[in-house]
């Protein structure tokens, strides 16, 4: 057993013992989730008030917090699963939830770059918030047309695994790389989204158009053989 297998095993253990506590409890896996939510916000106030001094302490609390958030985020459907509380609704919430997990992160760093007058990397910030919320709205709304939009690859688990990846190493300047990574990539899935969604939904139309001509043809066909049974029951007169 290689150590990395040996680790993977031990969190594993560790994750199975943490859920059947909480399944215990009895506890909602909705309010897992929404204490997952209060953990980021904590994260996102210390982004917030950290300034030149204490930037790469502050940061650091601040992706050791979002690692304890994310415990919940992993821990809430297997929960639900252990409890036999799995619902719509439960995806639906935690969905949303994660969605403004991630706006209050970059809020906070927004509120650091602000306070810090670094104008460029304030918008770069901005851009990345939008950027991530419209990788989730992409997929959604191309899946409520075509099905299925699993194309890209920066999903929510890489954005947050990047972004406490800049807290922890802030001292050492991690967080600047990691905005322009999330930036670039965030911009190309949703560029990839687009397009594949324009592939899948003319794909889906001239499926459509050929079905409505098969059906036409069809019904012209039952129509001419109505028609003849018609003529041949007219009665003759010679």
């Amino acid at each position: 057993m290689t150590w990395t297998s040996a680790f993977g095993r031990a969190c594993r253990v560790v994750l199975y013992k943490i859920v059947r506590g909480l399944a215990l409890t009895r506890i909602s896996p909705n309010v897992l989730t929404f204490i997952g939510l209060v953990i980021n916000i904590i994260a996102a106030i210390l982004f917030g008030y950290a300034n030149s001094s204490n930037y790469g302490r502050m940061f650091m609390y601040a992706g050791l917090v979002i690692i304890g958030a994310g415990i919940f985020d992993m821990v809430d459907g297997r929960v639900a699963r252990a409890t036999n509380q799995v619902s719509l609704f439960g995806g639906f919430f935690d969905s949303v939830i994660d969605r403004y997990s991630d706006v209050a992160l970059f809020f906070g760093l927004l509120v650091y770059y602000a306070r810090a007058n670094r104008f460029f990397y304030l918008v770069m910030v901005a851009f990345v918030m939008v950027s991530s919320v419209m990788v989730s709205y992409t997929r959604a709304r191309a899946e409520s047309l075509i099905g299925s939009c699993k194309v890209g690859f920066m999903e929510r688990p890489e954005r947050i695994v990047l972004v406490i990846i800049g807290g922890l190493f802030a001292r050492w300047g991690a967080m600047a790389p990691v905005l322009w990574v999330l930036a670039v990539l965030s911009t190309i899935t949703v560029v990839h989204r687009i397009i594949y969604t324009y592939q899948q939904t003319r794909i889906l139309e001239e499926q459509a158009a050929a079905e409505a001509a098969r059906q036409q043809v069809v019904a012209a066909d039952r129509n001419t053989q109505q028609a003849g049974g018609g003529a041949q029951q007219i009665p003759s007169f010679n």
